[in-house]
């Protein structure tokens, strides 16, 4: 029998959860959501992060390498925990708010290969490492399109077939192959460090024109990579793992994605407890030391699953453990613009994770909720508490959220 034991601090990661204005009537058309209506009404806003239409990494991701200190994150850090603090105290303080937002706005920095590269069981050393994924792209008219990569459905075989091809050209090009797993590779090289590239769901379902890698300082297309993409692709253009999937309807793995690179560096721990699928967001708590599970699929069964052992580290060390659960099940809804399952995955998560969590903190079973909510360019972080839920004066639609 499981024992319920409570959590004292828990921040919800919710990637693709606000959709833009234009998309918001097709995407939350009869949506009820109460309990998230009823968290956010009442919530203490900490940090909201525009962003704009040309950045190349994801707000999300951007969130949590500031949050753990990677990249050119420490000054926003410092400010957001300002931020933090203030909402601690149960009051706003708009000019911390205001300077996080800004100083976070303007960071397009999320090296996290180093940290994917961690949790798939690699080991990045003092090195710089880009991840590559095989992918999808398709003519359109006058153009070249990223289709999402969760439509390719990549079987571990399939990736390996087509891993084993492209091997010996990676190769010979003097680049340091890593696979610990064959749906994502990774490459080492110092000519990696110079470039900037784009996640495959930023560039997802747009022209892939702008979104391709090139030297940050010179917008020059790196050489290296492009004759290596170009061999890739010639050499997956007819391979026997492609024409199996074409004859079965998938679309052919016929080019390569690089994303993300960076050199690994020393973490901040801001987290107790991370539960999320994400690499990123698994190889940072690795390397901070934090304790990593994958997601339970509700609210009640994270309870259940929080044992004596997180307690008592919690209480020897006399503060007040924060768990992050990242909850990732709007992300390709959102990048295909699937809004009927959009709907129907926000309804699981106000059913299994809202819901309870606004009754938990009703009952004073919950210290502090934190949501991230994120767009397709930024953020908006709130913090609710049980002192909170009676303030019925405050109000906040969902729709004042929306980029």
């Amino acid at each position: 029998m499981h024992v319920a034991h409570p959590i004292s601090r828990l921040h919800l990661l919710l990637p693709f959860a606000l959709p833009t204005a234009a998309s918001a009537q097709p995407a939350l058309q009869g949506l009820d959501k109460p309990a998230l209506d009823k968290l956010l009404e009442r919530a203490t806003l900490v940090e909201r992060v525009i962003g704009d239409d040309f950045q190349r990494t994801l707000p999300h991701e951007r969130w949590v390498a500031r949050c753990f200190g990677v990249g050119h994150a420490a000054a926003p850090a410092a400010l957001r925990q300002q931020a933090d603090d203030a909402a601690s105290n149960g009051r706003a303080d708009p000019s911390a708010t205001a300077a996080a937002a800004a100083a976070a706005a303007a960071n397009d920095d999320a090296p996290l290969a180093p940290y994917m590269l961690l949790a798939d069981g690699g080991e990045p050393r003092d090195a710089v490492w880009a991840c590559v994924e095989p992918v999808h792209v398709q003519v359109a008219h006058d153009h070249l399109v990223l289709i999402d990569p969760e439509t390719l459905q990549l079987s571990t075989d399939d990736a390996a077939a087509l891993l084993a091809v492209a091997r010996p050209l990676i190769e010979e090009l003097g680049v340091e192959l890593a696979a610990p797993t064959p749906l994502r590779w990774y490459l080492s090289s110092e000519q990696l460090g110079a470039l900037a590239s784009a996640a495959p769901l930023r560039a997802a379902g747009r022209n892939i024109e702008i979104w391709l890698p090139h030297e940050a300082h010179t917008g020059h297309r790196p050489r290296t990579w492009m004759k290596l993409q170009n061999e890739v692709q010639m050499a997956w253009f007819e391979h026997p793992v492609n024409q199996a999937r074409e004859a079965r309807g998938l679309p052919a793995a016929n080019s390569i994605w690089l994303h993300a690179q960076g050199r690994m560096m020393p973490v901040s721990r801001p987290f107790e407890r991370v539960l999320s699928q994400a690499a990123a967001t698994r190889g940072l708590a690795l390397a901070s030391g934090a304790a990593w599970e994958m997601p339970p699929a509700t609210f009640d069964m994270l309870r259940q699953h929080t044992g004596d052992q997180a307690a008592a580290r919690a209480a020897g060390r006399g503060t007040a453990s924060v768990t992050l659960v990242e909850l990732d099940q709007l992300s390709a809804p959102f990048v295909q613009q699937d809004w009927p399952r959009f709907r129907a995955a926000f309804a699981v998560l106000e059913r299994d994770w809202f819901a309870p969590a606004l009754a938990a903190l009703e009952r004073r079973e919950l210290a502090e909720l934190a949501l991230t909510l994120c767009g397709d360019t930024g953020t908006t972080t709130l913090v609710v508490r049980p002192i909170d839920i009676k303030k019925f004066w405050r109000r906040r639609p969902f729709a004042s959220l929306l980029p």
